[in-house]
């Protein structure tokens, strides 16, 4: 931040109490008059001396509720003629010359409900507090103008630093912001193609936000028209049953209603009412609606992000608030192919897949990755509850999945096995398949399984396998080849020598 700060007040220092407390008789209000004239002058007058004609605006707010969309352009934030309906152009970032800086701090003081840091890099900052305290940064003492803000009347006070500067440590959960980068992008369009997702909040100022219906074809247009760097939070889609939306609004307290139309244009606004007729009309051409918390982690967004700027950097400084999706996209980073991760088995479902919990997250093990031998369902392996270690094989960012081995922690008995080719050993039918039957060559439950080709006129046969034998029958075979690209050993049934015994 900028090293020389002051700040710049109507109250004189010397009408303050030994605590530092006001004790005169100036209006904490805007006098919308000289006063108010003189702060920005003053204002005008350290950026003239540093040198600066634009101001960057930064974490912009509207201090009341504002409904952005159908709704007709609100009042409210005083902001009417330097912005246009709907804000557009105010946002984090957005650059502005100097007199719509000025009329920012006029409504600022006025405190006609907006607000927002007024900053050019490290080099100057313009910050408005509470009873009309302003607060300037500069790269240079800016002594002259000091000097015009005492004959203007105010009072510059020089200041360690403001107490309206951006603080990171302020954040109350702050967590590992994520950015709206292409890995954010593929698992949204993976979330509509699922249809997990259905809307997408856009908040470019705080308090106020838009929504955008999600769908596979139309979702690279809803993004190009975001606005730089907006707070994104995506949503499941709303209740059909409005009745029932509307039934269980709070008696009292205001709460997020979003709602489509039979356009499907979706809108939110600001519901703070208990009169039954006025609830009504909130949904009254609504075809779907939600209430939502004006605190997201009393509700549950699927996750979200923070746009960066055209050029990749996150220099937004919003933070989103943490939910599931965001928790295990930032553990998913932390994972890469090869890592050995340590987990417990949490379910196996008929299906033939192993999930096994690594630290709140759930990964997957397909059931060819748990041994290298033949298995039949997961549990001839493991158990639930049990502690196992398994290699990643993959971590799929945009569907949040991560794939891993377990045999990959085990010896392949295969080339072991590659040793065997000639010997002749007898083993059990396990299967029967069209052209032959599959024999265990191992004397193990879950040894190793060959190939002998059975059916064909030089056996005699019908050509039917199950017409030469059955599950369960020993066999003597002679082991042909083990080819270990595709796993595959091959046997020749012969006749039994004597002497000769299970491998």
């Amino acid at each position: 931040m900028p090293q020389f700060v002051h700040r710049i007040t109507k109250y004189d220092p010397a009408d303050r109490d030994k605590h530092g407390r006001y004790i005169g008789d100036e209006d904490t209000s805007s006098d919308h008059g000289p006063v108010e004239s003189a702060y920005l002058q003053a204002v005008a007058a350290f950026a003239e001396e540093a040198g600066v004609d634009r101001l960057t605006i930064r974490e912009p707010e509207i201090t009341g509720y504002v409904n952005f969309g159908l709704e007709p352009p609100v009042e409210g934030p005083g902001l009417a003629g330097l912005f246009p309906p709907g804000l557009a152009g105010y946002h984090d970032g957005a650059q502005v010359p100097l007199p719509v800086g000025l009329e920012l701090v006029r409504a600022m003081l006025r405190d006609n409900g907006a607000w927002c840091r007024l900053e050019v890099d490290d080099v100057f900052t313009v910050h408005v507090g509470y009873d009309q305290y302003v607060y300037v940064g500069s790269d240079t003492p800016c002594d002259g103008a000091q000097a015009r803000t005492r004959a203007l009347g105010l009072f510059p006070e020089r200041m360690d630093a403001s107490p309206w500067a951006f603080d990171p440590e302020d954040a109350d959960e702050p967590g590992e912001q994520r950015p709206a980068d292409e890995e954010f992008w593929e698992r949204l369009r993976w979330c509509v193609i699922t249809r997990q997702a259905a809307l997408l909040q856009e908040g470019y100022v705080a308090n106020a936000s838009r929504w955008h219906r999600l769908t596979v074809d139309g979702l690279d247009e809803v993004r190009a028209r975001l606005t730089a760097r907006a707070r994104l939070t995506v949503w499941p889609d709303l209740s059909t049953d409005v009745d029932a939306v509307l039934a269980a609004l709070p008696d009292e307290g205001p709460v997020v209603l979003v709602r489509a139309d039979g356009h499907g244009v979706v809108t939110g606004m600001i519901a703070d009412y208990t009169d039954d007729r006025e609830r009504a009309a909130l949904v009254a051409d609504a075809r779907t609606a939600s209430a939502l918390s004006l605190h997201l982690d009393e509700d549950r967004p699927l996750f979200g992000a923070v746009l960066p700027d055209s050029d990749g950097v996150l220099r937004a400084r919003w933070r989103t608030e943490p939910t599931q999706g965001d928790r295990d996209w930032a553990f998913l980073k932390t994972l890469h192919r090869g890592r050995i991760c340590t987990g417990t088995v949490t379910a196996l479902p008929d299906f033939g897949v192993t999930f096994v919990d690594i630290g709140g997250f759930t990964a997957m093990i397909n059931i060819p990755e748990l041994s290298w031998r033949h298995v039949d369902h997961p549990s001839d392996v493991v158990a639930v509850g049990q502690r196992i270690s398994a290699r990643i094989l993959d971590v799929d960012m945009s569907r949040e999945r991560v794939s891993m081995s377990l045999k990959a922690l085990q010896e392949d008995p295969m080339p072991a096995f590659a040793q065997q080719v000639g010997r002749v050993v007898t083993g059990v039918v396990t299967r029967l398949v069209p052209f032959g039957a599959l024999v265990r060559v191992e004397d193990r439950p879950d040894g190793l399984e060959g190939l002998v080709h059975l059916a064909g006129p030089a056996d005699g046969d019908t050509g039917r396998p199950e017409d030469v034998v059955r599950v369960g029958d020993i066999l003597t075979v002679k082991v042909v080849a083990v080819d270990l690209s595709p796993r595959r050993i091959s046997l020749s049934r012969v006749q039994a020598p004597a002497g000769t015994g299970p491998a």
